[in-house]
Parts: structure tokens; sequence; C-alpha cells
């Protein structure tokens, strides 16, 4: 028992683990979440309210792991607060897609709107779920203030800089918008997308994101070995790596739909491929 524990321990101690960890999360949670989001899709709009409802126990389990994991900087702990952000993130995200938390205005963009106008309504076509997540964040710092594992906190602040950043990116214009996996009940969003050559936020946004990035590399540099900062570091330096390379799948022609249209049902109406 003790060798088994030992070896456990050690186990997730390894930043390389983490890094793996990290990444199959990313990969298998976002299958995961269209998988579903598309699968109620095909079935009507009562199993999308059905299905997000029905996974309201994710999102309490989030808050309570992330309150949980607050006051210890253990790899354990760092293990927790970042699964449970990304339960608590995951769950907007499932209600972002399937309709049931996004703006009120739920119509495509009328041909030929611009400027401010073309602004205001895509804002309203995500505002309620924008405030939320604002809220959400705001009740996160509160929370976390004073304590001694903010690695939870981080990561929300991780996913909550990269979903901004790629958002305005779709609004100002990149050259390949994927729209693959969009449900019929949010297919109206693609209309306030632009396809044009990178504008001058894509850049903006790059550094950004790689002054993130090397911020977490810095801290996982002179962070202790076997430690639980070791590990918080790892995660949010290949979560932000991740999001960078998102970006980088908004003006690359690589077929990123790939890596999850196998986790899509193919009875699924929506599957409509990408802007042109």
């Amino acid at each position: 028992m003790f060798a088994t524990n030992l070896l456990k321990d050690k186990f997730l101690e390894s930043p390389w683990i983490a890094i793996l960890f990290v990444c199959f999360l990313w990969w298998f949670l976002t299958g995961s979440i269209l998988f579903l989001v598309n699968w109620a899709d095909s079935r009507g709009a009562v199993y999308l309210n059905f299905v997000t409802l029905g996974l309201l126990p994710v999102l309490i389990y989030g808050f309570y792991g992330f309150l949980s994991s607050l006051t210890d900087v253990s790899v354990n702990a760092v293990y927790l607060a970042f699964i449970s952000s990304l339960c608590i993130w995951g769950w907007f995200e499932l209600a972002f897609l399937s309709g049931v938390i996004t703006g009120p205005n739920r119509v495509d963009k009328p041909v030929g709107v611009s400027g401010f106008r073309r602004f205001k309504l895509a804002w309203m076509a995500i505002a309620y779920s924008e405030i939320t997540l604002a809220i959400v964040f705001f009740i996160l710092i509160i929370i976390s203030i004073g304590e001694a594992n903010m690695f939870g906190l981080l990561t929300f602040f991780v996913l909550y800089v990269a979903r901004l950043s790629a958002k305005l990116n779709l609004f100002f214009g990149v050259p390949k918008i994927n729209i693959e996996f969009l449900p019929a009940r949010v297919i109206h969003l693609a209309s306030h997308f632009k396809i044009s050559g990178p504008s001058w936020f894509f850049p903006l946004s790059l550094i950004m994101l790689s002054g993130l990035g090397a911020f977490w590399l810095n801290g996982l540099w002179i962070a202790p070995e076997l430690s639980g900062n070791k590990i918080g570091f790892s995660f949010l330096l290949t979560l932000t790596s991740l999001a960078i390379l998102e970006h980088f799948f908004m003006i690359m022609a690589f077929p990123d739909a790939a890596l999850w249209r196998w986790m899509i049902p193919r009875s699924s109406p929506t599957s409509k491929g990408s802007l042109k």
C-alpha cells in the first residue's frame, strides 16, 4: 500500500504528466461537450435544456472542489483546483453552445450592417453568457483573496482571457472559421463572424497570450521540485499554449475539426462545414 501511494504521488508530481493531463482534458472535454450538445441538438431544444440542467451537479461539484482546494497548495489540491475550474467553465460552455445562456439577439445579422451597429448586434447575441461569466469570475476572485491556492482562479482566468480573445478575433476577422460543430440553436452566431485576413487584434492577442505563457514559464522555472506550485504552473503554461494553438487554427489551413469530428453523432443536422 505504501509503495502504491508513493508511486501515485511521484506520478502526479511530474510536470510532464501534468502537461499530458492538460492536453488530454483539452481534447476529451471539448469533444465531450460537442458530443452532448450535437446529440441533444439532433433531438430538439427540449433535449438541449435537459442535458444542460441535468449536468448541473458538475457545476456544483466544480464550486465545491474550488472551495475545498483554496487553503492547500499540495499537488493533490492543485489538481483538484484545476479540475474544479474546468468543471465550472465546462458547464457554462455547455450552456452557451446549447443556447440556454447566450443573449437576447437570436437571429442572423442583417446583410450590410457594419460599424457600431454590427458590434451591438454581436454583443446582444452573447450578452447573457458574457455577463454571467464575468460575474462568476468576480465571485471566484472574491472567495480566493488571501487564500494559499490560487491555481483554480488562475485556471479560470486563462480560460476567460483566451475565450474573450478568440471571440474578438472572430468578430474583427480571421481567414479560417470553423462552424461545423455549431448546433442549430446557436448557428445564428456565425453571421457575426468575419472571414478576412487577420485583423490588427490578432497579433496583439498573440503577444498577450505569449506574455502570459512567459509569466507561467518563469513561475514553473523557479518553483521547487515536486511541489504543487510546479504542477500548477505546468497546468497554466500548457493551457495557455493550447490557447495560442487554437488562435493559430484561425489562420492555418489545418483540419482542426478532425480532432473531434469522430465524437460527433453522424445524425447531427448542423454539420455544415466551415464558413467560406
